[in-house]
């Protein structure tokens, strides 16, 4: 049961690592307009790709307002996630919208803690058991490895290469070229959007506008990506290029192996 509930939830996090992706506008494509040091529209696009497939670590937050406002449990409406190509990552992600739960999450290597609050178990465990798996963990992590099948997602979710490999397939569901505005400030930091269009093969008002906030400043690095159409509005930040995805991880004090839980619950 523990492991069903969590590897649903799981699943559909992964969806956030779709070619899909706001970021598959990120190929470069032709664009006349240059900005103030001569580099033109696809230029800046290029080379924000160029760093974020060559970041060693991110910290990539997304949210999904339509997955919030419809609280799809199913579906994630937001996440928080540090993350490096060695797999590691430190962070939360949260499905639905109000009362659809919300789990931490600790990586390193193999080895995996989530920590789901009560709401998530209430939305993701039917009946009176959500209320006794958030009961017997009393607050705790639950630990176990990637070789769990309840975990084995996570091996996708705090994977920075396969997160950097999907962008670089350049696969996109539409056409687009991509337009250069003024620039403006993200982050308190000067940015140049750069926006392209997708008709989605019927026309214009059944396509999706798709806005990469570049930094006006060499090195030129996406920190923001908005995708808006119909039902579709994401956001995805990048900040931290390069840090140090955090090291500490809970205590076995604060930790419930994912097996014995299932035990504890049997016995209960």
């Amino acid at each position: 049961m523990v492991r069903k509930a969590l590897a649903g939830a799981l699943a559909s996090a992964g969806l956030l690592f779709s070619p899909v992706s706001p970021l598959s506008l990120l190929s470069p494509v032709p664009a006349a307009a240059s900005d103030a040091d001569g580099r033109t529209a696809a230029e800046l696009a290029e080379q924000a790709e160029d760093h974020l497939l060559g970041a060693e670590s991110v910290r990539l937050t997304m949210t999904d307002r339509i997955a919030e406002a419809e609280g799809t449990v199913t579906e994630p409406s937001a996440m928080d996630l540090a993350l490096d190509r060695d797999g590691n990552c430190v962070g939360t992600i949260e499905t639905g919208g109000e009362g659809g739960g919300r789990v931490e999450i600790v990586k390193r290597g193999e080895e995996v803690w989530l920590k789901p609050d009560a709401a998530f178990w209430k939305a993701h465990v039917p009946g009176d058991e959500g209320d006794a798996v958030a009961g017997l963990l009393e607050d705790r992590y639950l630990h176990g490895t990637t070789d769990d099948p309840a975990l084995e997602g996570m091996a996708g979710v705090c994977d920075l290469g396969r997160f950097q490999r999907e962008i670089d397939t350049g696969a996109s569901s539409g056409d687009a070229s991509l337009t250069k505005g003024e620039e403006t400030t993200r982050q308190d930091t000067a940015v140049v959007p750069l926006t392209g269009e997708e008709d989605g093969g019927t026309g214009e008002e059944d396509g999706e506008r798709t806005t990469l906030y570049v930094t006006a400043d060499a090195p030129h690095r996406l920190i923001e990506a908005d995708r808006r159409g119909e039902g579709t509005d994401v956001t995805l930040t990048f900040e931290d290029y390069g840090a140090p995805v955090p090291a500490g991880t809970p205590s076995p004090a604060e930790t419930v192996d994912i097996g014995r839980l299932e035990e504890e619950l049997l016995d209960a």
